[in-house]
């Protein structure tokens, strides 16, 4: 009977043994960078853990953070919303693959009770200039304005300077396009939600975040596209202007000011920067998760773009060659 009691404790232990190798064989992959996306990544990637019991862990440190850290070899992917030059760490041997994985609008941001604003594009540029100093000016009642912008290395900034240059010659030469700037005037605050809420708590303030950020007192601008139409960021607006963006065959595109009467001028991608043979089956895994019409179509609730489909053909193709 001890014997038989003993073979019992043994066979059970060995079984839950089992059941916890087999939890541990489990994917679990671990990714940081932009903000802009972290909404959206969030919500793919919980589902993701429900539909396959593999975890993906996100951290929301900034574009120029998760360069850095993908490049370093500290996590398995990286995320920004400016594609990496090919001149980028050259001394670096970590070979490097950026899909694009959804699009979403950069919209002006603003907390200004009792102002519906209307934003030319030389305006957007003038406020960032220190031009433009007061509500009045922009039709609004006076009132000192606040420009906040981001305070660390971002995509978004990125993509909001590069068509701030669009717009203005003079921003073009005094200040131009990166994911850090020397900004004339404002405040800086980290991420996408760090300039959110610097809104959210300062009347008078305007700001540039991703549509999904627009929530509660902090409002949405329209602003003037290519066309001298005004727009805000739907559906049918951001699409368009994402539609206007080629990508290189590195999978890397910007257009910042699309033509067409109905797009939306600030639109931009967000990559996946991902190392061909590294973890490749379960990070394919996961990309072709994101990439599928299931997650994609959940892009709009979201505050995203979904990619149009030939965009989404060519990040599909690149998960396959990893």
């Amino acid at each position: 009977m001890k014997r038989l009691i003993g073979l019992n404790i043994v066979a059970a232990l060995a079984a839950s043994l089992a059941v916890i190798a087999a939890a541990e064989a489990r994917t679990r992959l671990s990714g940081s960078g932009a903000t802009f996306p972290a909404p959206f990544y969030a919500r793919a990637f919980s589902d993701y853990y429900k539909t396959t019991k593999n975890q993906v862990n996100y951290q929301a440190t900034g574009s120029g953070s998760g360069v850095r850290q993908f490049f370093a070899s500290t996590i398995d992917f990286g995320a920004t919303d400016k594609a990496v030059k090919d001149n980028y760490n050259l001394l670096d041997k970590r070979k490097l693959v950026q899909i694009p994985t959804v699009g979403g609008a950069i919209v002006p941001a603003y907390n200004k009770p009792g102002c519906e604003l209307k934003l030319k594009q030389t305006q957007l540029a003038d406020v960032y200039l220190g031009k433009i100093t007061d509500w009045k000016e922009l039709g609004c009642e006076e009132g000192k304005i606040l420009p906040v912008f981001r305070s660390d290395g971002s995509g978004t900034t990125a993509g909001f300077t590069n068509s701030l240059s669009a717009f203005s010659p003079e921003w073009k030469l005094k200040v131009g396009t990166e994911k850090a700037v020397s900004w004339p005037v404002g405040v800086g605050n980290k991420g996408n939600a760090g300039v959110a809420g610097q809104i959210k708590q300062t009347i008078g303030s305007i700001g540039y975040v991703n549509q999904s950020y627009i929530k509660g007192n902090i409002r949405e601008a329209w602003i003037e596209n290519k066309s001298g139409n005004y727009v805000k960021a739907t559906k049918e607006t951001t699409t368009a202007g994402l539609a206007e963006i080629e990508l290189d065959d590195k999978l890397r595109g910007a257009n910042p000011n699309p033509a067409g009467e109905n797009s939306y001028p600030i639109v931009t991608l967000t990559w996946m920067l991902v190392e061909p043979g590294y973890k490749s089956e379960e990070i394919k895994h996961v990309l072709r998760f994101l990439l599928s019409d299931v997650v994609q179509d959940k892009a709009n609730s979201l505050g995203y773009i979904p990619l149009p489909d030939n965009l989404k053909q060519k990040s599909l193709e690149a998960v396959e060659s990893l």
